[in-house]
């Protein structure tokens, strides 16, 4: 399943109009997906608010949502610098309130702790626990951690009870990182990934940054290697990492993060391009 990712609707990377955000997710809907993310950190509730007005008309059982806590929104504030990290749990709750009214919805599908890198034990005690008791009261259907660092998610899977794991960046047919100890786990433990970050930050969709910075030397000549093996296969790079993460049992579904309806267009395309048998055993 391919999933939209909203970071780069709320000009993650340049700012970006309201009307080009909008016709994005209406082209994600009309090419056939129903899966999207989001966060208040993305955009300040730019993303959120956003999303939520692309979809207001949409009957809401025919989509999954999934949106996140974490980062609290300061009240006179705007823009990807008005978050502050709070994983408490009161904090929690009140970051899912204030993302139902962003996003003008009732209910959202699946909630993830968002990025607690440095901060596990509040993480854990605090934000994580707030959202399991709504897992178990049933007002949302699956708890889970998102981020870009497998030995934090580790810590989560084998001390918290997740359904899924958002993991950013760290399988991808560039960095294998998940695939040693947390998959395995994630296995074992039927949890889910969700896999975002495909592109490694743009490397392999014909950037030159790796994990949101210039790409070091042996980063760019691995994926030099890569696109020799693609282009041997008449396959784009950009295609093999849409799709490489879906081979693995335990990814449920990949994350494309697009600004434009051209964008949408063109990872939906990657993401059924025909990729022979021969080059994923070259891929490894």
């Amino acid at each position: 399943m391919i999933g939209l990712g909203t970071a780069p609707l709320a000009g993650l990377y340049e700012p970006l109009d309201e009307a080009t955000a909008l016709a994005a997710i209406e082209r994600a809907w009309e090419l056939g997906i129903r899966f999207f993310d989001t966060a208040p950190y993305y955009g300040g509730g730019l993303a959120e608010h956003r999303l939520g007005a692309a979809l207001r008309e949409r009957p809401r059982a025919e989509y999954t949502l999934s949106t996140k806590v974490g980062r609290l929104l300061r009240p006179d504030a705007s823009g990807w610098g008005s978050a502050y990290f709070d994983f408490s749990y009161d904090a929690a709750l009140r970051s899912l309130e204030s993302s139902l009214e962003r996003l003008g919805v009732d209910r959202v599908d699946i909630v993830l702790v968002h990025d607690p890198d440095d901060h596990y034990d509040e993480a854990r005690d605090g934000a994580f626990r707030a959202l399991a008791r709504l897992r178990d009261e049933g007002v949302v259907a699956e708890v889970g951690v998102g981020m870009n660092r497998t030995d934090v998610l580790v810590r989560f899977a084998r001390e918290a009870d997740p359904d899924c794991f958002l993991v950013a960046g760290r399988y991808t047919v560039l960095d294998r990182g998940a695939a040693y100890e947390l998959f395995p786990l994630c296995e074992e433990r039927g949890i889910d990934v969700i896999a975002g970050g495909v592109f490694n930050s743009g490397i392999l969709a014909g950037g030159d940054t790796f994990d949101y910075a210039a790409a070091p030397p042996e980063v760019v000549a691995r994926v030099e290697h890569l696109n020799e093996l693609c282009d041997r296969h008449d396959v784009p790079l950009a295609a093999a990492a849409v799709q490489f993460p879906l081979r693995h049992p335990v990814v449920r579904a990949v994350l494309v993060g697009c600004a434009t309806p051209d964008e949408v267009s063109e990872d939906v395309r990657l993401s059924t391009f025909p990729i022979p048998d021969s080059l994923w055993e070259e891929l490894g």
